[in-house]
């Protein structure tokens, strides 16, 4: 499938993508257009849109584009939803505070934009930081049971 989202990913959309290629659709293609072109493209090639303006999949109300993602797929597993509240707090500003580890997710995914502006190639690397902090996340909420 296809997916789309607006260009120039930081966190949520980095997590995002990580997200749906994990757990929802291991095949997924994934396209990054200015915001002003995704309803367009949306409309011209069938992707599915996350994390911009208006969609289904993307913030409503106090929750981020991973949140209405974990919540639309009905994902439940305890260490992706510990991951959910690092990316959340990352990702909304005034939330930056609500969890230790999102300064420092946010400091990340800066430098990766700096470092790699292509959004695949930005995409690529991040994907290893999610996967090793996916791991760490099952291993805490394992041991908060």
């Amino acid at each position: 499938m296809k997916w789309i989202t607006r260009s120039h990913v930081h966190v949520d959309r980095v997590a995002c993508p990580w997200l749906i290629t994990r757990f929802i659709d291991n095949q997924a293609e994934f396209l990054f257009v200015p915001a002003s072109q995704i309803a367009q493209v949306v409309q011209e090639s069938g992707a599915i849109p996350f994390d911009a303006p208006g969609v289904e999949l993307g913030h409503h109300g106090k929750k981020c584009s991973f949140e209405s993602i974990i919540e639309h797929y009905g994902l439940k597993e305890p260490g992706l939803l510990r991951l959910a509240k690092i990316v959340h707090a990352a990702d909304v500003a005034e939330d930056i505070d609500t969890d230790s580890l999102a300064r420092g997710l946010e400091a990340i995914a800066s430098g990766y934009s700096l470092r790699f502006p292509e959004d695949e190639e930005n995409l690529a690397h991040q994907f290893e930081v999610y996967d090793a902090l996916y791991a760490w996340c099952r291993l805490d909420a394992a041991r908060s049971k």
